[in-house]
């Protein structure tokens, strides 16, 4: 593996850096605002998968 000098590893950081197309503010909230809605519809999801798997159970123990 090649050493790299301290100074020439933060020069190769910066010149990457500078490539990197960074979001809009309104790019990031609509990803966020989008990741909020798809967590509340998995939780709500497997709720209701939850609930009927627990009653299927509790259906079949009672026989």
């Amino acid at each position: 593996m090649v050493k790299v000098n301290p100074g020439q590893f933060i020069r190769e950081v910066r010149r990457e850096v500078s490539k990197v197309t960074w979001p809009s503010r309104k790019e990031t909230t609509v990803s966020t605002g989008m990741v909020f809605v798809m967590v509340f519809v998995a939780a709500l999801f497997f709720f209701l998968i939850d609930q009927v798997l627990s009653n299927l159970v509790k259906l079949i123990l009672a026989l």
